[in-house]
């Protein structure tokens, strides 16, 4: 059973669904190396009920798909098979958020791995408080996730936004938005949470692969702040990751 980080007692279920909502059962944990494993393994032991460790990219689809954990964190530089391949291997099947762990932090492998269906990136060194709260973003953006992509309506701050009717109240006043600001909005309300890369906004607004994406991307984002935001010189709900994209954040 998970315990109190100070005191060293049990938790009990009410304590727990306090520090941690979601409640989630069970992480898979996936680096070569012993130490960074047992690091992760007592950073993340008071939230989960199971710690499950990979030390290859095999290893690591195997216990995925016997165990189905809620959340995979994916160490790149494996013995047998590079990180990327197990992302792309769990997401011929599994949703699982996966949150990626490298020491390199280059713009382009940012990209490509979100491209290949990373939720988050944690570049190496890194604390553990700022990767669990890393986890519990995904864990929420997951456990919140509506299917088909509508929702129901959500609420930050003054700005109510209803996917279902196509309406957006600031304030209490009725905000017009373009149907193409409106598919910008539902992909952003779809990964809420999440870094998009311009490639994967650029096709799912405009369903093409086809023209510069951050050259589109750039006037509607604009014109999203400008209609949403309280204050569109300094975003606080579509933030900018330099070089990469935007992530949506609802403050949930």
């Amino acid at each position: 059973m998970p315990e109190d980080g100070e005191t060293g007692r049990p938790l009990a279920p009410q304590e727990l669904s306090d520090s941690f909502p979601s409640m989630s059962a069970a992480v898979l944990v996936v680096d070569d190396e012993p130490h960074i494993r047992r690091a992760l393994r007592n950073a993340l032991a008071g939230d989960f009920q199971r710690v499950l460790e990979a030390a290859s990219a095999q290893e690591a689809v195997d216990l995925a798909a016997a165990h189905r954990p809620d959340i995979v964190i994916l160490d790149l530089g494996l013995p047998d098979r590079p990180g990327q391949w197990v992302c792309a291997e769990l997401r011929k099947w599994s949703s699982v958020p996966i949150i990626v762990l490298s020491a390199h932090h280059g713009e382009s492998e940012k990209i490509r791995l979100l491209d290949e269906g990373a939720d988050d990136y944690v570049t190496k060194p890194f604390s553990p408080a700022e990767l669990l709260a890393r986890v519990r973003a995904q864990l929420r953006r997951a456990h919140t996730a509506e299917p088909d992509g509508a929702g129901a309506s959500v609420t930050i701050g003054d700005l109510v936004i209803d996917p279902g009717a196509r309406t957006v109240r600031k304030s209490g006043e009725d905000v017009h938005l373009t149907p193409t600001e409106w598919e910008l909005l539902r992909a952003f309300l779809r990964h809420a949470g999440k870094t998009l890369t311009h490639r994967q906004l650029f096709q799912a607004v405009w369903a093409t692969s086809s023209g510069d994406p951050q050259q589109y991307l750039r006037v509607y984002v604009a014109n999203l702040r400008r209609k949403l935001e309280p204050d569109a010189v300094r975003p606080a709900l579509i933030i900018t990751e330099p070089g990469v994209g935007y992530r949506f954040e609802t403050g949930a």
